[in-house]
Parts: C-alpha cells; sequence; structure tokens
C-alpha cells in the first residue's frame, strides 16, 4: 500500500479483487466512512453484514497493520472532508456570505485533490485508445449531467470525426439513437448521484450491442460500473443542494488534452478550418470583443 494514498484510494485500486464479503465492507465504508470511523470492527461488521473476524482481516488484506490503523486512516479521511464539505451544510446560520463561497471553493479543491489521488492512469489511457479506434462516439450525460455531456461533445469533434451527443427526454427516444450502435463503437456514459436510470438502460444497450463503455462517474461502486470496460473516477459529493461538478468537469478537460495531444496536427487543421469557416461566412462578425478602453469603449470584431 502506498503511504500517501488515502483510504478511499485504496478501496477503489483494490475493489475489482475483493471477495464477496470485503466488497460489503467497502461499499459500507465508501458510503457511510463519516460514520464508520466512530464504530468498533463489531459494529461495522454487523452494520455491513459479514463478521468481526472478516474486518479484522479485511483492514490487514488492504495493508494495514491491523484493525486499529485502518481505524485512524478513516478518521484521517473524515477530519480532511469535515474541514470543507461541511462548512457548507451548516453555513446559512453561521456563516456570512463571502464565508459561504470560501467554503464552496475549498469544498471543490478538497474534490480536485481527491479525484488527483485515485486517478486511475491506466483507465485514462484505455479510454483513449478505444475512443480513437471508434468508428463512432456516443455520448449520454441526464439531468445535472448534460452540461458536462454537451461539453465533451463539443472538444470531441475536433478529434473524432462521428460524435453523437443523445438526446434523453425518453427511454424510447435514446435507444432509438443507438440503434446502430456496434462493437466498433463507444459509449460514454456520465452519471453521478442520483444516478441515471436512463443512462444505465443506454450503457445496458450497448454492452448488449459489444460497444466499448466509458463511465464518467465518482466511484467504483457507482451502478455504472456494471457495464463499463473502463471507469473514470471524480468526486462530486457537495453538503448543499447543488452538486458539485468540478471534479467531474476536470477528468474531460483531461480526457479531451489527452486525445488532442494523440491527434496534434489533425486538431490543429480542423481549428484553422473553423476559423476559416467563421471568417468566410462571418459566424461571429459583430459579435466578438477584441479589447475593452474604458476611454474609447468597446472594440468590436468586424
Amino acid at each position: 500500500m502506498d503511504k500517501g494514498e488515502n483510504l478511499l484510494t485504496v478501496l477503489n485500486r483494490k475493489y475489482p479483487s475483493m471477495s464477496k464479503g470485503q466488497k460489503r465492507i467497502a461499499a459500507y465504508i465508501n458510503k457511510y466512512h463519516e460514520k464508520a470511523a466512530f464504530l468498533t470492527a463489531a459494529q461495522i461488521a454487523k452494520e455491513a453484514g459479514v463478521s468481526e473476524s472478516t474486518v479484522v482481516r479485511f483492514a490487514s488484506w488492504l495493508g494495514y497493520s491491523g484493525f486499529p490503523q485502518f481505524h485512524r486512516a478513516m478518521e484521517q479521511l473524515v477530519k480532511k472532508r469535515l474541514g470543507a464539505a461541511h462548512k457548507i451544510a451548516f453555513s446559512k446560520e453561521k456563516s456570512t456570505r463571502g464565508e459561504l463561497i470560501q467554503a464552496v471553493l475549498q469544498s471543490d479543491i478538497a474534490k480536485l485533490e481527491d479525484t488527483m489521488e485515485s486517478l486511475d492512469l491506466a483507465a485514462l489511457d484505455l479510454a483513449v485508445d478505444n475512443i480513437l479506434q471508434a468508428e463512432h462516439v456516443y455520448i449520454i450525460g441526464i439531468r445535472n449531467c448534460a452540461p458536462l455531456a454537451q461539453c465533451l461533445h463539443f472538444y470531441l469533434h475536433m478529434v473524432c470525426p462521428q460524435v453523437i451527443l443523445l438526446q434523453s427526454t425518453s427511454n424510447s427516444e435514446i435507444f432509438e439513437q443507438m440503434m446502430r450502435i456496434t462493437k466498433k463503437d463507444v459509449l460514454i456514459a456520465i452519471s453521478f448521484p442520483r444516478y441515471s436510470m436512463r443512462t444505465l438502460k443506454a450503457m445496458e444497450f450497448a454492452n448488449s450491442r459489444q460497444a466499448k463503455i466509458i463511465a464518467v462517474t465518482d466511484s467504483v461502486y457507482s451502478p455504472m460500473s456494471l457495464y463499463s470496460s473502463c471507469n473514470l473516477l471524480a468526486k462530486s459529493d457537495l453538503s448543499s443542494v447543488v452538486d458539485s461538478l468540478v471534479a467531474p468537469l476536470s477528468i474531460i478537460n483531461a480526457l479531451v488534452m489527452a486525445l488532442y495531444m494523440e491527434r496534434q496536427e489533425e486538431v490543429l487543421t480542423n481549428m484553422e478550418l473553423v476559423d476559416q469557416l467563421w471568417e468566410e461566412y462571418q459566424i461571429y462578425s459583430k459579435d466578438e470583443i477584441n479589447y475593452f478602453d474604458p476611454q474609447k469603449g468597446l472594440e468590436i470584431h468586424e
């Protein structure tokens, strides 16, 4: 075990090789670690539906010297998160507006740090290879994930000739748009809590057609991992009514930049072509600001 890894990173990395009982413990800690940090081995065992000895052996299997060290790792994880996210939950009565804004930004920074710590470079490499080899790339993101899907769709056009953003007003409409998906294609599914059943159904359909599936989600315990060939994980939980999409967007940016690096000449050529089209058809005529001078006013692009 890498000493620099936090507990959730260790759980995510080792999850595929866990036994059924170990996966129960891992899933419980991933979801309820703030509570688990105050429980004994026997209490965690009861909550996870396993024996106490299974919990103790699990701590050693992960690489900790024993349950006490494993328990301290949970405490450190909770302490770190309390410093950011929990300030938001109780900010309405105790914080000024400025303090609230700072707490939100600190929470987003913490999520970016957690995402960097748990980043699976092998999964990112696999995603890049699958996308570059695909005949068609389908993208789906519903509700709060729709802006992420739209952003990815916009930038993938520079490197992929056939990119399809699935419109998601109904299940039937999604399947109609995917009716020609094959094993030569890729589906990129973006979903964070609350997870979308329509997204999961689209993944199930793509899997039945043997298409490659890339999931952009929050953890290996996400239902989106049921059908994905690789998972790009980003933290999104926020103790308020608004879901944080900062880390998911950063993962998408990283994916796009990795793709661009593999096809640099093609991307530059496409960008030049887009610039020519804008100029030829005056797409942004009188709609761009080149410079703002307080004395002279706006200089409009002609």
